[in-house]
């Protein structure tokens, strides 16, 4: 499991680099990440991990992802990620709610290495896999709001129950898990209890891709 501490050290040791006296706190990694110290206070406190936020520090810093939290050495990591890459959407936010366009097309490259192509399917299932941004509580504890999910959208039909990216006309993107009734209809389910679960047919219902992982997590 990844420790957000030490990811935090990390992040301080870059942007004391960057910095005259060298000294830097919480609330400037709170800042760099675009995050309210209240809210980057909490995290720390439930080692939860703003991957979004991180990416597009490293985005912008030109920095490794995989050396800022596997500590790997970029210079390991050339061949493979040059060769394996898939499409990740930080204007998407699946949530409870909707209102993204599912066509979206701005989206950027994020470069994976060989160690994490299993997680995703293997290598055949790579250029199928999109990364987008949860938003939301509806899927705690299985997702947490600000996580990243693995979506593979080579299959756009229910095959199995399990967790999907879904489009309804009435509340836009959704990740939810999806369960087909007797009737051909579909169980629309929240691990989060205190939301209500839904029932829509089969004809409203539209899959954009089964989510396969995220980070932190392998379904």
């Amino acid at each position: 499991m990844l420790d957000i501490t030490k990811i935090i050290d990390k992040l301080k040791d870059i942007l004391s680099s960057e910095q005259k006296d060298g000294k830097v706190f919480d609330k400037d990694i709170a800042n760099a990440l675009a995050i309210s110290q209240a809210n980057f206070a909490t995290m720390k406190t439930r080692n939860k991990i703003p991957y979004s936020n991180i990416l597009d520090f490293c985005a912008l810093k030109k920095i490794s992802i995989n050396w800022l939290l596997y500590g790997q050495d970029p210079s390991s990591l050339i061949d493979s990620t040059d060769r394996y890459w898939i499409r990740y959407y930080p204007g998407i936010a699946m949530s409870a709610g909707g209102g993204s366009d599912i066509n979206d097309e701005n989206f950027e490259k994020l470069n994976i290495p060989d160690y994490f192509i299993n997680f995703l399917g293997g290598k055949n299932e790579v250029k199928y896999i999109e990364a987008i941004n949860v938003t939301g509580e509806s899927m705690e504890p299985t997702l947490n709001d600000n996580d990243i999910i693995f979506v593979n959208t080579k299959n756009k039909f229910y095959s199995k129950d399990g967790i999907y990216a879904i489009y309804t006309q009435e509340n836009g993107l959704l990740v939810k898990r999806v369960q087909k009734r007797l009737d051909g209809n579909f169980d629309i389910i929240s691990d989060n209890e205190i939301f209500v679960n839904q029932v829509i047919n089969k004809d409203d219902l539209t899959i954009y891709g089964k989510v396969i992982s995220s980070f932190g997590n392998v379904f």
